[in-house]
């Protein structure tokens, strides 16, 4: 297998179920995600959402789109003040029991299966820890839309240094 960066691109916010999504999508196509993948992705999002509890409502996905026929939607949201939660998605991928080679027809990952990435999924973990803790927990008011504000630039999953 011969490794190759993938290019992440970060879309603005969106709002779902009440909470407020940070969104990256990463594929090895500089066209980026195919249309139809992303709204079959966003469609299955709220399922992968936890309940509310006192933590301001914030979430990021990576929507990432495999070299094959399998895509991929990880949502990480903030709970118990500084706590991620994971919810998983696949769409085409057999080895994850996917029902079918469609890359748009998502199910809900099991709990057996309760990975948190791939190497090119993993980046904005790393940024989103230091974003929270720069915007919400190190000042005297937690300041969510300067959270929402601070994302990875678009480039590649590689090195950012």
């Amino acid at each position: 297998m011969t490794f190759a960066e993938k290019f992440l691109t970060s879309l603005p916010p969106i709002e779902v179920a009440g909470r407020r999504i940070k969104r990256y999508h990463v594929t090895a196509d500089p066209a980026g995600i195919e249309p139809e993948v992303e709204k079959a992705a966003y469609a299955v999002l709220p399922q992968l959402l936890p309940p509310p509890d006192t933590t301001p409502p914030a979430t990021f996905v990576v929507v990432h789109r495999g070299g094959d026929t399998g895509a991929y939607l990880n949502a990480y949201s903030w709970v118990w003040d500084n706590v991620l939660h994971f919810g998983g998605a696949a769409a085409g991928q057999p080895e994850l029991d996917c029902p079918d080679l469609d890359p748009a027809h998502f199910i809900k990952l099991d709990r057996e299966r309760s990975w948190i990435g791939c190497v090119w999924e993993l980046p904005p973990i790393v940024h989103e820890r230091d974003a929270w803790v720069r915007h919400m927990m190190v000042p005297e008011r937690p300041d969510l839309d300067a959270y929402l504000a601070d994302s990875l630039p678009d480039g590649t999953t590689g090195d950012r240094s």
